[in-house]
């Protein structure tokens, strides 16, 4: 079984459309959703939870159709939005006692740990905590109710980099249990290459890559060259490029890579700006 899988999945808006969207999350995973501001990555995530209905397509959580088994989905999948949904009022303390009544495998004892490791107040109202702690509390209380999947939607926004790398080790470590996975979207594409297994590139509402991370760095690599020696290069080896008064960079497929030219390794990110850029 699957953690989620969406199948030629649509949704349009005015001035808006995110397109025949197709994914699959094994079990024990981690995909990263990555794009630009506006792509679909909160659509795609409101989709997945409901909150948006979509106009075509499937999407399973679980094995379970997503508007069908509300009550299961609730229990089994942790969440947190980029605007984390907490009432003002509320100390982390009292957000506890609510979840308790809330989900059936509420864990105490996971949940102040969590508190503690992520040094937040027990005592201090929600609308006093800045952005980092807002995203830190919906994480604690994503992973204190026994969740099996984890859909984020950028939990590292408003993080400093010392906090942003506990909790990306926090989601490593949840995934050890082969039954647990994570769907996380997020601007910090180095977070992402650091942490996914999956990575989806999406660009204003279309998904333009969907793969397993190793595979992508070790199919694609990055030429760096002067304007001249692009021009004697055979441009059917060429994936993307980009070129500059100082020169130019390009993305070929390792087994297509041209003799006397230097091969270097690329990143997610470069990948992803890469083809963005070329989409545009």
């Amino acid at each position: 079984m699957n953690a989620l899988e969406m199948k030629n999945v649509s949704k349009s808006f005015s001035g808006f459309c995110l397109d025949n969207m197709s994914l699959t999350l094994p079990c024990g995973c981690i995909l990263g959703l990555i794009g630009e501001n506006g792509a679909g990555k909160s659509t795609t995530i409101k989709l997945i939870l409901d909150i948006l209905h979509k106009d075509s397509g499937t999407i399973t959580i679980l094995g379970s159709d997503n508007r069908k088994d509300i009550s299961l989905i609730k229990e089994d999948v942790g969440v947190v939005m980029d605007e984390v949904g907490i009432p003002e009022c509320l100390t982390a303390k009292q957000v506890g006692k609510v979840m308790k009544h809330t989900f059936r495998n509420w864990n105490e004892l996971e949940y102040s740990r969590l508190l503690q490791k992520l040094a937040l107040p027990d005592n201090k109202p929600f609308k006093d905590f800045s952005r980092g702690m807002k995203m830190k509390l919906g994480i604690a209380v994503a992973m204190s109710h026994g969740a099996k999947l984890l859909i984020l939607d950028e939990p590292t926004s408003g993080l400093d980099p010392v906090v942003r790398d506990e909790v990306v080790e926090m989601f490593y470590d949840f995934t050890r249990d082969e039954t647990h996975s994570i769907l996380i979207s997020s601007h910090i594409v180095s977070d992402l290459e650091r942490l996914c297994d999956y990575v989806a590139f999406l660009h204003k509402g279309k998904l333009m890559l969907f793969e397993e991370k190793d595979m992508l760095l070790s199919e694609y690599g990055i030429i760096h060259c002067t304007v001249e020696q692009l021009s004697e290069l055979d441009r059917s080896v060429i994936k993307y490029r980009k070129e500059t008064p100082y020169g130019a960079e390009v993305i070929v497929s390792r087994k297509d890579a041209p003799e006397g030219f230097k091969l270097s390794p690329i990143s997610i990110e470069e990948l992803f700006v890469f083809m963005a850029k070329e989409a545009r």
